[in-house]
């Protein structure tokens, strides 16, 4: 059996469709008729509906024929209409979708009228006469939309089971926020019973239920045991009280701020259910597709025969940072980000005194959050030139193609800037500049591969160049990430990529960090540089718990930082809980790296005497 569905949830992120009866409501149809006879009786508007989808750019088209079974159209009169209603569903949608998209199939439970009982075979052979239907009329996959039981979950798997099925299928399931079907059923047990079954689901998915904060909490839970690609599809949500007033969070741009994090935690297919628009799918398309479109590392240098390539330059000789690193010395960065305008002596000035300090290197972001500065090759460039300190330059995947790229990093050698840290970079859409488009050709692990092949005298496509570059070569980590499994392998794969040093986000838990580097072998071999934020504020600190991506402030630090009675106190206190840090994991880290919050080196300083 040809798997498209899994074809292309393997080989990117997918974008699903939003609401149909949503959009049908808003066209005057009330819910005192069968949403799923308007294949029938209202074909164009149908159409319409999945248009705008597509136009937003979903790459699904979900048939609307959620509650074409015959217990459902049994309470219109319409229970001799099941086959009919079923192939005109996937017919219209197939009209739109054409050859490109993929044309979802989908079955809602099967729900007996109020005073009737049905027995689960019963409800597994009216599902059959649906799936059946479906699939004969070009469905690509079939969509089990909003299971709410673990009965719904078995009558599934009993109709898949009793039939010859030739095309894929995904379970989506309704959960509260600890991933728990309405009848208390878990996410463990859900997946045991897929697992069990003699057909195997393709995809597994949530939806309906939960608003799109609400259903990160149900992922986060699921992705630590899920075996299957998974999809997500929340509602728009409901209003909330925000300081008294009643206020609707459910704007486009909020619906995608949250579908970015169900990507970010491994989520292979994002859409939306109740409530959600095709304006909500385009806005998401928007940001999610940069990150969906990111080359699979493993692939992008496949291109042979290549030259045998040349000795890399020895590890210690590359770099003082790197000579420093090989001998086992302890190592201390501090992290500046390039200045909003063009002028530097104030960045300059602030590097000396890191410096003075007993700095070894500056670390320089690329475009933080997605923010657009001075460029930061540039920025290390005037420093290393006027400051007389090394740097340690992110090379981010956000904003250049591969060739742009390989040109920056042939540039970083020309003008002897050798310390590198390969990071994918943040999508647009979390910036100041949510317009503009994310390139991410490829992610830090395919870029790693890259700069290793330069390390070894060979381009992009394998052309011999004249003189091997000689970066040292360095990834980033997080300790505190969510889905520990795919960070632990990430990491990995950095390393093994050709990463040579490992720099962590910001870390308060250090008990976290040392479990992380436990679970990678690898980093007995490969220094680790440890992220240390001292908090300037209590402000500081709840906005690097509530608003920065990968950084875990925990209860404990927030209430030292509350007991504080003034902001001075504060960033006092802040300075002394970054050296327990530092104290806590010296002996297990090659060095750290300090930021300077606000800008503010002093405080940097501070944390290192």
């Amino acid at each position: 059996m040809e798997n498209i569905l899994k074809e292309r949830l393997d080989a990117k992120t997918v974008i699903f469709d939003g609401a149909m009866g949503t959009e049908l409501y808003k066209r005057g149809f009330f819910v005192n008729v069968s949403y799923e006879n308007l294949c029938l009786t209202s074909p164009d508007v149908v159409r319409e509906i999945h248009q705008a989808y597509k136009d937003a750019g979903a790459e699904v088209i979900t048939a609307n024929s959620f509650g074409a079974n015959f217990a459902a159209l049994c309470k219109f009169g319409l229970g001799d209409k099941v086959r009919e209603i079923n192939e005109a569903a996937v017919r219209i949608a197939r009209k739109v979708a054409g050859h490109s998209l993929l044309v979802a199939g989908s079955v809602g439970p099967v729900t007996p009228s109020e005073g009737e009982t049905l027995e689960d075979p019963e409800a597994a052979e009216m599902l059959r006469d649906q799936i059946s239907a479906l699939a004969g009329a070009g469905a690509d996959f079939i969509l089990f939309e909003t299971t709410r039981t673990r009965r719904d979950l078995t009558r599934i798997l009993l109709a898949v089971n009793g039939m010859q099925l030739d095309i894929p299928f995904a379970v989506s399931c309704v959960t509260d926020t600890d991933a728990k079907m309405e009848d208390g059923t878990g996410a463990e047990e859900i997946f045991r019973l897929l697992r069990e079954s003699k057909v195997r689901a393709t995809a597994f998915g949530l939806n309906c239920g939960l608003g799109p904060d609400q259903m990160l909490s149900a992922l986060e839970k699921v992705v630590r045991i899920a075996d299957l690609p998974l999809i997500v599809q929340p509602n728009s949500g409901l209003p909330k009280n925000v300081g008294g007033r009643t206020i609707s969070m459910c704007s486009p741009e909020y619906f995608t701020t949250w579908c970015m994090r169900y990507v970010t935690l491994g989520a292979r297919g994002v859409g939306g259910c109740c409530g959600t628009t095709p304006d909500d799918i385009r806005d998401m398309c928007r940001s999610v597709n940069p990150l969906a479109r990111v080359q699979a590392h493993q692939t992008l240098l496949a291109k042979t025969p290549e030259a045998p390539g040349q000795d890399p330059v020895p590890f210690a000789e590359r770099t003082r940072f790197s000579r420093k690193l090989a001998a086992g010395e302890w190592v201390c960065n501090v992290e500046m980000v390039p200045p909003q305008g063009f002028e530097l002596k104030n960045t300059v000035e602030k590097a000396i005194q890191c410096r003075e300090a007993g700095f070894d290197a500056v670390n320089i972001p690329d475009g933080p959050r997605a923010s657009s500065r001075v460029s930061p090759l540039v920025t290390a460039h005037m420093i290393q030139q006027q400051a007389g300190i090394e740097t340690v330059l992110h090379q981010c995947c956000r904003d250049k193609n591969l060739i742009g790229m390989q040109s920056d990093l042939l540039g970083c050698a020309a003008l002897g800037i050798g310390n590198l840290l390969f990071i994918t970079g943040d999508p647009p859409k979390l910036g100041d500049y949510p317009f503009a488009s994310g390139v991410f050709d490829i992610d830090s692990i395919g870029l790693i591969r890259v700069q290793a092949r330069l390390n070894r005298g060979l381009d992009l496509a394998g052309k011999p160049i004249a003189k091997p570059t000689a970066a040292v070569i360095g990834a980033g980590a997080d300790p505190n990430a969510i889905d520990m499994e795919r960070e632990v392998r990430r990491t990995r794969e950095k390393i093994q990529a050709g990463a040579e040093y490992i720099v962590t986000q910001p870390v308060f838990d250090t008990d976290a960090l040392l479990r992380f580097m436990d679970r990678v072998p690898e980093l007995d071999k490969t220094p680790l540089i440890a992220g240390i934020w001292p908090l300037a504020s209590l402000r500081n600190a709840e906005f690097m718990r509530n608003e920065v991506p990968g950084v875990v402030v925990p209860d404990s630090v927030i209430a030292r930082m509350a007991a504080a009675k003034t902001k001075e106190e504060q960033c006092e206190c802040g300075i002394q809980m970054a050296r327990e840090a530092i104290d806590r994991i010296r002996s297990r880290v090659a060095g750290v790296q300090v930021s300077a919050p606000f800008g503010k080196v002093s405080i940097a300083i501070a944390v290192i005497r």
